[in-house]
């Protein structure tokens, strides 16, 4: 079960994440994780909302050129090196983590959430539950 990441590309200017949470608050969206990497000019913001496909096209309607990738969001233990839970197996399968970055909220277990993303999704997905890794699909956005 994949999870919808929504990047974005923001000038690296004050105030431009602001009118996105603007743009996205009025229509009721709640970002739910975030991540942002930026350059001099440009920021890359990755993150997962409540409603994927209304959070696309309220960005759209405003002029933003919007990316949706597949990403996996994932349980992870919360004690010191419990991320390796789920790095050490996707090492194991060859499958490259591109990035993580946190859930703003936990689920039933009440243990941590990542989202990640991997050069190969789906096989990730399978070694992840071969592992007895927890993984969430649609669920997650209403976390």
């Amino acid at each position: 079960m994949c999870v919808k990441q929504t990047s974005i590309s923001l000038d690296n200017v004050p105030g431009r994440f602001l009118d996105v949470s603007e743009f996205l608050g009025a229509e009721g969206i709640n970002i739910r994780a975030i991540s942002v990497a930026d350059t001099s000019d440009v920021s890359t913001v990755r993150f997962v909302a409540d409603d994927p496909e209304k959070t696309t096209n309220v960005l759209r309607s405003h002029g933003y050129s919007v990316k949706e990738t597949d990403v996996i969001a994932v349980e992870v233990p919360d004690h010191p090196g419990g991320l390796q839970a789920v790095l050490k197996p996707l090492k194991r399968a060859n499958i490259n983590v591109h990035y993580l970055y946190p859930y703003l909220g936990r689920g039933e277990s009440g243990q941590p959430i990542i989202i990640v993303g991997v050069d190969k999704t789906d096989e990730a997905l399978e070694v992840l539950k071969k592992n007895w890794v927890h993984t969430f699909g649609k669920e997650i956005y209403a976390l």
